[in-house]
């Protein structure tokens, strides 16, 4: 218990709040890792399964670029559906909207699962496919809990870095688990037996997953510590446009700081399955192995970004990375080469990146507005930087050359450092500002 707790669990009246940070540790990551396992289950089938049953009628590359252009759709589901669930909220509470929420994500999840292929239903299995991929983002956006930011917070000043860190952990735990299945039912099915059945099956323990991650959110939601800090503005939700009449120029900063964060996720994963399944053609449990590998390797690697960050600050840090990424985009060629150094690498920049990504700017948000701006910042950065990231390096692929779909992660790189440069200029402007200022005695 925090020291403003008393020995039955209540608050010492005037005891100053505090929060538990351990408290929530759990439950947050557990959180994140529920969301990325769903999120990278549906990556990989969209290579390894999407274009075979859904779209068999078409020639190999066109049928993984179809997969592609629904891939995007539960992202720009996710800030309309954010905004509904934060109305539902009053309404039917925070327990009812996260319970409803990831019933909505797993019920999907699961209905992927089980669609029909195309041979068997037509051209009703890939638009039910596109229904439950625009599920997905509809559960994803209205699970927004506000969790990350009192995490983030409440840290104390000198490790705000680290326990910004944490919450970010989830993707590549979600990314290794998620791996890891699709490495085995790969190696030991054949392939008949996997496009057929086998790949269904991740999608049903996407479901199981999703249910212990409800109990633990609802079991914290009603926790002492969460109570406390309920009525606080970190957890209630702002009036749209009037957040945006007062924070809109933070919101763009907030949505273009982690591009580079963002757009190297998917070049280091769903990317390179397409290239390899349409260029190099070597069995896919090989590339899955070496995904595997790079998944364990970004786990140390965000743990180090806290540790860096805190020391060196988070935006100079983010700033040598984005550097790092840039130059690192240059090297994609290396995926017709085997694809090893590309793979490794691109892991550790995206662990030392992504730990970061998600804390860059939401203490500029005044409190009362901070909930509202970071979940739309947040859904804004995945639009802009992850959702068409398959779909548009593919077309520079297979159009321009494989050295042209490096360019869309440069441009990420480009912009992480633009914003950057932006907010450095501002903070400088405000600086003098107010040091120029009557009350500060310059006249």
């Amino acid at each position: 218990m925090t020291d403003a707790t008393n020995v039955q669990g209540g608050f010492a009246p005037g005891a100053a709040k505090q929060l538990d940070l351990d408290e929530y540790i759990i439950t947050v990551v557990m959180a994140r890792v529920t969301d990325h396992f769903g999120f990278f289950v549906y990556a990989f089938a969209s290579v390894l399964v999407f274009p075979a049953v859904f779209f068999p009628s078409h020639e190999p590359a066109t049928a993984v670029m179809l997969s592609f252009a629904v891939f995007p759709l539960a992202f720009l589901a996710r800030p309309f559906a954010s905004q509904a669930f934060k109305r539902l909220e009053r309404r039917i509470g925070r327990s009812g909207k996260i319970t409803l929420a990831l019933f909505i994500l797993g019920g999907s999840t699961m209905a992927i699962g089980l669609l029909p292929s195309y041979e068997t239903a037509g051209v009703l299995a890939p638009l039910l496919l596109i229904l439950m991929r625009i599920g997905q983002g509809i559960g994803l956006g209205g699970s927004w809990d506000g969790l990350t930011l009192l995490l983030q917070t409440n840290a104390p000043e000198n490790r705000r870095g680290w326990y910004a860190m944490i919450p970010q952990l989830g993707a590549p735990i979600g990314l290794c688990v998620a791996a890891a299945i699709f490495y085995v039912l790969t190696g030991f099915l054949t392939e008949e037996e996997f496009v057929s059945w086998g790949w269904r099956w991740p999608f049903f323990a996407v479901l199981a997953v999703n249910v212990v991650s409800l109990f633990a959110r609802l079991q914290l939601i009603h926790s002492a510590a969460h109570e406390m800090f309920k009525e606080e503005a970190l957890l209630k939700s702002s009036p749209f446009f009037e957040m945006l009449s007062v924070h809109w120029k933070d919101v763009l900063l907030a949505t273009f700081l982690p591009l580079a964060s963002y757009a190297i996720l998917h070049m280091v994963t769903v990317f390179p399955l397409a290239v390899d399944y349409l260029e190099v053609q070597r069995p896919i449990s090989d590339l899955l192995l070496l995904l595997l590998l790079g998944s364990v390797v970004s786990i140390p690697s965000v743990v180090v970004s806290g540790v860096l960050s805190d020391r060196f600050g988070r935006r100079r840090m983010l700033a040598i990375v984005s550097v790092a990424i840039a130059l690192f985009s240059f090297i994609v060629t290396n995926l017709l080469d085997g694809g090893a150094l590309y793979v490794l690498v691109g892991y550790v920049l995206l662990g030392l990146s992504y730990g970061q990504a998600s804390a860059i700017l939401p203490n500029r948000f005044q409190k009362q507005y901070r909930y509202t701006a970071s979940a739309l910042s947040v859904n804004l950065s995945w639009i802009f930087g992850a959702a068409f990231a398959p779909l548009v390096a593919l077309s520079l692929s297979l159009n321009f050359g494989l050295a042209f779909a490096g360019g869309y992660l440069l441009s990420g790189a480009l912009v992480t450092l633009a914003a950057l440069a932006v907010l450095s200029s501002r903070e400088k402007r405000a600086a003098r500002t107010v040091a120029a200022s009557p009350d500060n005695g310059n006249f």
